[in-house]
């Protein structure tokens, strides 16, 4: 037996296993490679700004209506809470619409006037709010 005969016997005894291995592997090498050429896809950061400002809607009437309540000083608790949620909402708000706000961590934190003036800021940069606003603004206007 020669050298060439050797190598056709052996490479009928492998050829099945490396067809195998081939249908096997070659589509997950392509798919890797394909995943590799693809560019990034870009995802938004947050939630939609439709959703930002449906929420900051509701948590501004919700604002309007306990400051409105005879049982104030049974609510104080509560109206605390809505406005930090309206401070961390007005802040996605304005990294969405890119505009200047405090820092995400202190949302918690932003006074009144810190909530009016970022809220005033949100509506000038086309963002739909209640034109009237208990307890942010002096003229009931945003």
């Amino acid at each position: 037996m020669t050298l060439l005969d050797a190598s056709r016997i052996a490479l009928i005894l492998a050829a099945p296993g490396l067809v195998m291995a081939g249908c096997r592997y070659v589509p997950r090498w392509c798919a890797a490679v394909a995943e590799r050429c693809r560019p990034p896809v870009v995802r938004p950061h947050g939630p939609p700004i439709e959703r930002l400002a449906a929420d900051l809607r509701r948590l501004l009437r919700l604002h309007g209506e306990l400051a409105a309540s005879a049982h104030s000083a049974f609510c104080a608790h509560r109206l605390w809470a809505v406005e930090a949620a309206i401070g961390t909402r007005a802040i996605e708000a304005a990294v969405a619409l890119e505009v200047p706000h405090p820092p995400a961590d202190a949302a918690a934190t932003l006074t009144r006037t810190q909530l009016s003036a970022l809220l005033t800021a949100l509506a000038a940069a086309g963002l739909v709010l209640p034109a009237r606003v208990e307890g942010f603004t002096t003229d009931g206007r945003l």
